[in-house]
């Protein structure tokens, strides 16, 4: 075996294993879809500023906290289950732009993803995803442009209640789209399936019970999967973040440390919600 077959060997433990505890749940997985022209940005940001907006334990890189943001089309959503009749009813909802603000996280000794919010250029599904896997969803107007014969990527999101933009211009990589290494900072920002959700501290619903107010964060976990990701180092040498500047004031001081793409991964298996009690 040689050592490009042994990397892509080792780089598919985290998605193995993802596959198999959401294949040990019965019913699993509920939904299919493709996430096409992926670009994450990442940024190092305090961690306990961080902390105070997030419900769950940061998990932490070295005593670092990051925070990505993650721009991206979804495709052709479908149920796992309904053929071309399933497939016909999700049309509404089947395809749109994402622009992603992530953390990382552990709750019950899994390492996961946690969203702080979600814009998406689709009002219905806008409508639907907090209801239902409790997703921060927030409406957007959103042009994503990828250039490949100049290898430029360019993404402008304008949040359509306040009108605050982000905007970034990015390189592309010009090299061989490969596997994140095992140990590597790109394998543990990147190779995540398990998606945490919920209120943060400061915003919590609250429940009126016999005996008192009972304080819930409406928290939940859905689980993916799909093969590891082929990525590249992509270079993004502007960036406009009024956006997220304007929603977090730790984000005045986050310090861009990298940035991946990847063509992206087709047939996404995404699990259903499940309550955190």
């Amino acid at each position: 075996m040689n050592a490009a077959n042994t990397a892509v060997q080792r780089s598919s433990a985290p998605s193995d294993a993802a596959k198999q505890r959401l294949l040990s749940q019965w019913g699993e997985p509920l939904f299919l879809a493709d996430w096409r022209e992926v670009l994450m940005m990442h940024f190092e940001v305090d961690a306990d500023a961080l902390q105070r907006d997030i419900s769950y334990e940061l998990d932490l890189r070295d005593g670092r906290a990051y925070v990505s943001v993650v721009a991206f089309t979804m495709q052709g959503m479908r149920p796992q289950f309904g053929g071309r009749l399933g497939a016909w009813l999700f049309r509404p909802i089947a395809t749109h732009h994402f622009l992603n603000v992530r953390t990382y996280v552990r709750h019950d000794n899994e390492r996961g993803i946690h969203f702080i919010a979600e814009w998406l250029s689709n009002r219905l599904a806008v409508a639907l995803g907090p209801r239902t896997f409790g997703l921060p969803y927030r409406y957007g107007h959103i042009r994503y442009q990828n250039d490949w014969r100049c290898r430029k990527s360019s993404g402008h999101v304008e949040d359509a209640r306040t009108g605050d933009s982000f905007r970034y211009q990015a390189t592309l990589p010009t090299s061989q789209f490969t596997p994140c290494e095992q140990g590597t900072l790109d394998e543990w920002l990147m190779e995540h399936y398990i998606a945490f959700t919920g209120r943060p501290p400061n915003s919590p619903l609250q429940i009126f019970v016999p005996g008192g107010t009972r304080i819930c964060t409406d928290r939940k976990f859905f689980r993916v999967w799909h093969l590891p990701w082929l990525q590249g180092t992509a270079q993004v040498p502007w960036l406009e973040k009024t956006l997220l500047e304007k929603n977090w004031a730790w984000f005045n001081d986050a310090r861009l440390v990298g940035a991946n793409y990847s063509p992206g991964v087709r047939d996404v298996w995404m699990g259903r919600p499940h309550t955190i009690h």
